[in-house]
């Protein structure tokens, strides 16, 4: 299963718009046609390939700083990170979680780490990111969407 990740520009909608999370987990990560909606500054776009066919996303958030007093200026967030329904249960969000370090080494060689917030009622995706390498801080958010957070890190250097 040769993994791959790769950024995705704002005119290519059409590439990701087929990736689809199961009803219940859009609470957790949204649909990918939200991210291009919301279009905000400092957030760009990355599509999961396995075998070249496009299976996942993410975005990156370049200004999580600003908006999580938790992340420093130095880290990226990780946000809205989803494996299509009909590729879940494969692997593939734990390899691409894995891959994520060298990834956005080279494409943000200025940061340092990456970090992300997970449900505390999404225990499969805890399971994935400690698996793929992030490393459980131990503190909470308080103030997610869907409920408190733990807050996950993964160093990049």
């Amino acid at each position: 299963m040769p993994l791959s990740l790769r950024p995705v520009s704002r005119d290519e909608f059409d590439l990701v718009a087929g990736v689809e999370v199961e009803p219940d987990q859009v609470r957790f990560s949204g649909t990918v046609a939200q991210a291009f909606e919301d279009n905000e500054d400092g957030v760009d776009f990355h599509a999961i390939l396995a075998s070249g066919e496009v299976i996942g996303f993410f975005k990156i958030d370049r200004k999580y700083h600003e908006s999580y007093g938790f992340a420093r200026a130095t880290e990226l967030g990780l946000r809205a990170f989803m494996i299509d329904r009909n590729q879940q249960g494969k692997g593939f969000a734990t390899a691409a979680v894995a891959a994520l370090g060298s990834y956005l080494r080279d494409q943000y060689p200025d940061r340092d780490a990456v970090v992300l917030t997970v449900n505390f009622q999404n225990p499969a995706a805890i399971r994935c990111y400690l698996k793929g390498g992030f490393d459980d801080s131990g503190d909470i958010h308080p103030h997610g969407i869907a409920g408190p957070q733990h807050i996950l890190r993964m160093d990049l250097g």
